[in-house]
């Protein structure tokens, strides 16, 4: 089990997914893990206030990466605790890094490998999360690729 914090006032607002007592929670998360792009994965939320609990099993270390950020970068999520377990090959986790105001993939591409033309390659790895390059704001948590 791991922990990840994000922005709680960052990210994409899902109407009424945090109003306490929400039956319907787990279900509109699902919802937006297949409408961010991630299909139907094998995977359950429940929220507990501010925080996600997804657990499940996935086909790769990538997959569940992207559910983490699809769960995490939602106004009003503070934390998401990770209990998925991964069927395929274990590979290195990716780093994750908090968009900045004024930040650009080519500035977190320059920070990050020392070149900024490498922007793509995090825009990449965070596709479908992502719809543009330049569509990234302050608080969103990106996945960074080796």
């Amino acid at each position: 089990m791991s922990l990840f914090s994000f922005v709680k006032e960052a990210g994409e607002k899902l109407i009424d997914l945090l109003t306490p007592g929400n039956a319907n929670a787990s279900e509109q998360l699902k919802e937006h893990v297949a409408k961010v792009g991630l299909g139907n994965p094998n995977v359950q939320t429940t929220v507990e206030g501010d925080k996600v609990i997804v657990t499940g099993e996935v086909a790769t270390q990538e997959e569940k990466e992207k559910i983490l950020l699809a769960l995490g970068n939602i106004a009003g999520v503070a934390s998401v605790e990770d209990n998925i377990t991964v069927s395929g090959p274990v590979v290195t986790a990716a780093r994750f890094v908090v968009v900045k105001k004024g930040d650009t993939l080519s500035a977190i591409s320059l920070a990050v490998y020392g070149n900024a033309n490498q922007y793509n390659k995090i825009f990449e790895a965070n596709k479908p999360l992502l719809s543009h390059p330049d569509k990234i704001y302050p608080g969103q948590t990106l996945r960074i690729p080796e």
